[in-house]
């Protein structure tokens, strides 16, 4: 027989505030302008706040996608070469370009988003 102390409570999600969910937001929407800038800044200044693994979760996806971004940038740069690579830079700034907003959208609606096609390097 078991007791009401005796089963666990399931975990629930901490609470996310409002200026942390527009933080992950834009942290996520600026990589087309400012590449690895904000996501990294936003990183190191809230990586070792505990209430604040939200935001450091959002922003390592948004860091870990740039720098996945940003390899692409110098294989298409080195590309350029043989004359692909400038196809292969479009492509690579049209997808970026999307993926963000996309990041952003759903962020925005639900709280989480987990880039497909990314490097995890950052963890």
């Amino acid at each position: 027989m078991s007791t009401p102390s005796d089963q666990a409570a399931p975990p629930s999600e901490p609470v996310v505030s409002s200026n942390d969910r527009n933080l992950a937001m834009l942290t996520h929407l600026s990589g087309f302008v400012l590449y690895v800038i904000m996501p990294l800044v936003v990183w190191l200044m809230h990586k070792d706040r505990p209430e604040k693994s939200y935001l450091t979760g959002e922003a390592k996806e948004a860091l870990n996608f740039q720098i996945t971004m940003l390899i692409a940038w110098v294989v298409s740069g080195i590309l350029q070469v043989i004359l692909i690579g400038f196809l292969l830079m479009a492509i690579v700034w049209v997808a970026n370009l999307i993926f963000c907003v996309i990041a952003a959208a759903k962020v925005s609606a639900d709280g989480h988003y987990r880039y497909p096609f990314t490097l995890r390097l950052v963890n």
